[in-house]
Formats: C-alpha cells, structure tokens, sequence
C-alpha cells in the first residue's frame, strides 16, 4: 500500500511554555517513526498530502480545509475551557469562540485529548462518528528518573536545598491553573520549598495578571517562580522535584502529568471530572487548600504513602505507553482515508 502523506500544520510552538507545543511534537514524532506507512510534512515543507492534520485554529490553516484532503483537527481545547485564560472584552472573545466553533465544523474529522470533549463537541453539532479519541503521549527517551547525584545538581543550579521536599508547579501563570490556591498552598507549610515552572506566556492579556503579577514579584520565601524553562530542561526540573501539584480550576489534558509521572512523582491534582476518564484512580486528588495542605503533609510525612502514590503514577506512565499511542495512530489515518476516500473523490491508495 502507498503511504499516506500527512501535513501537520500548527503554530503551537511559538509561544514558549504551552503544553499545546509539547504535544505537537510528541505526536509528530511518534507519527514520523511510522515511516512504514506514513510521510509527514510540516506547515510549509514542499509535497503534496493525503491528509492535513491541524493542531491549531489559524485563520491560514483552515482555509487550507478544502475538498481535495481529508482534513482532520486536535481538539485541546472547547470554547468553555477558554473562560479563566484570556482575557479580552467579552463582544472580541464571543466572536472567537464562534470562529473556534466554525473551525471544528469544518473539519472532516476531530480528534480530542480527553474523551469528556466528546459530548459537548456532539452538542456544538460535530457528528460523534467523526470524532475519535487519541491520547497525549510522552516520550521515556526525554522524560525519565535521574540519578540522585544528578539531582542533587540540578537542585544547587536552581538555588534548591539538597534535602528540601519540593512541591512542583507547572504551566502558565493564570488563574484558571488555580495558582492562588498553590501559593495559599505554600503559606500554610513554610518548611517545604514550592517551584513553578511557566510565566505570562500571553503577557498582560492572562486573565489575573495583575494580581498574579504582584505574587510573582513578591512570593513567599518558600516560593520560587523559575519562569517558562525550555522544554530541553523540563526532564531535570521534574527530577528536581518530590512530587507535582496542579490545582487547576479547569484542565484539557496537561503533558505536564505525563512527563512527571515519567519520572515517578506522585501527583496531586484538583478532584475535576475530566480526570477519571483519563487518569482513572492513579492519582491523588483534592478539592480545596484545606484537602491540597493535607495531602502534601501527608505525602512530606507518611513514607509508605509516598511511595505507594509514586507506584500509581508508574501505572499511568504504563498506561499511555509509546507503544499503545503508535498503534492508535497506525490504525486511524488509514482508517479516516478510506472512509473519505469515495465521499471526497479521493485517489485510491494502493
């Protein structure tokens, strides 16, 4: 059989710090390693594509949605998780909405990172038998354990106490990542060392940037905000860490989890409904500062609590295993080709 050649088109990873970006080049990469079936071109790389995969809802890309490609978009995101994100005036975020809305409809078919997209996505009027869900995937060859002389490394070139239990938080500042509850978080165990990893990575227009500014330039003493790190670096600040805590009020589906529970730290996540379907009961969870304050002690204190919390974040490392996301893909583009092969006129592949 002729291979499928495949487009992907996405500006994910021109602002730095999004875990949009991190996925895009996971899943690139992965799709690429199928080279037995698979030709992958990126945004403007020369050749002609069976299938154009978009990551991201440019006003460019989705003109280039036309009738001579199947045409497929990842969903990581539906217009009610934008609330607590941006902030622009309310007539300018209405329209872009309905402009992210349109751009799912136009699509062939929709890929979603979390299959509680899927109901909401069917009530927008994309049909369900277009959608199919595909998780995120990180790669053991960039986020794996470390050796402790290693850490012990990592922690002095962040100005971290060797023997500190450290608290990792990670992703943009914004309200919706529940920052304020990791800082209040922070107050109440002032023996523990708490870093975020991320910044503005949307500047003034964040939604609580004023508010989440002035912490940043006054945190606590036990807090420090290392800014938006190179995904190159991101393997070390998460060896440097004891454990991750993400007290998002909303979430898609962060690579952040992925990528710590790589490196077997336990994590501590708000008790949001999006998680079970993906995350199943492997995780520690919580539903305010009193509930995150007693699971980090507990987590600081208890060792065999620990321990049994970092065995559960190795099962969700072997759940979203390289392989089992490799075999997804290798089924679905062939798959969505045939379907639309005969709809849209397509050339048979052979």
């Amino acid at each position: 059989m002729a291979k499928l050649r495949i487009r992907m088109l996405s500006s994910a990873t021109s602002v730095s710090g999004q875990g949009v970006g991190s996925a895009y080049m996971e899943q690139v990469a992965l799709v690429r390693e199928q080279a037995d079936l698979f030709e992958v071109y990126e945004n403007g790389q020369k050749g002609k594509s069976d299938i154009n995969h978009v990551h991201t809802v440019n006003p460019t890309y989705r003109l280039r949605m036309d009738k001579h490609h199947v045409n497929v978009i990842y969903v990581h995101f539906i217009p009610s998780t934008l609330d607590g994100s941006l902030r622009f005036p309310k007539p300018i975020f209405s329209i872009f909405k309905k402009y992210v809305i349109g751009t799912y409809r136009k699509a062939d078919e929709v890929v979603v990172v979390n299959p509680s997209f899927i109901p909401p996505l069917v009530e927008l009027g994309i049909p369900e038998e277009n959608i199919t869900y595909i998780p995120n995937y990180v790669s053991k060859d960039q986020f794996h354990s470390l050796p402790k002389e290693e850490v012990e490394k990592i922690r002095a070139s962040y100005g971290v106490d060797k023997d500190a239990f450290v608290v990792l938080g990670c992703g943009q500042v914004q309200t919706r990542k529940g920052v304020l509850d990791y800082i209040e978080c922070a107050k109440r165990n002032p023996d523990l060392t708490f870093v975020w990893a991320g910044g503005f990575s949307f500047g003034k227009i964040t939604d609580g940037y004023e508010e989440l500014k002035a912490i940043m330039d006054n945190p606590p003493s036990n807090v420090k905000f290392i800014g938006i790190i190179d995904r190159a670096k991101m393997n070390d600040v998460f060896n440097m860490a004891d454990m991750l805590f993400m007290p998002s009020l909303s979430e898609l589906f962060p690579m952040s989890i992925l990528e710590a529970v790589n490196c077997s730290k336990p994590v501590l996540l708000r008790d949001l409904e999006l998680y079970e379907g993906i995350l199943f009961s492997w995780y520690r969870k919580a539903h305010d500062v009193d509930g995150f304050s007693s699971e980090i002690r507990k987590l600081y204190e208890n060792k065999d609590y620990y321990e049994e919390s970092a065995k559960l974040s190795d099962k969700i490392a072997e759940f979203y295993s390289k392989e089992h996301v490799a075999a997804l893909w290798r089924e679905y583009y062939p798959r969505i080709y045939k379907k639309w092969e005969t709809k849209k006129k397509l050339p048979p592949l052979e």
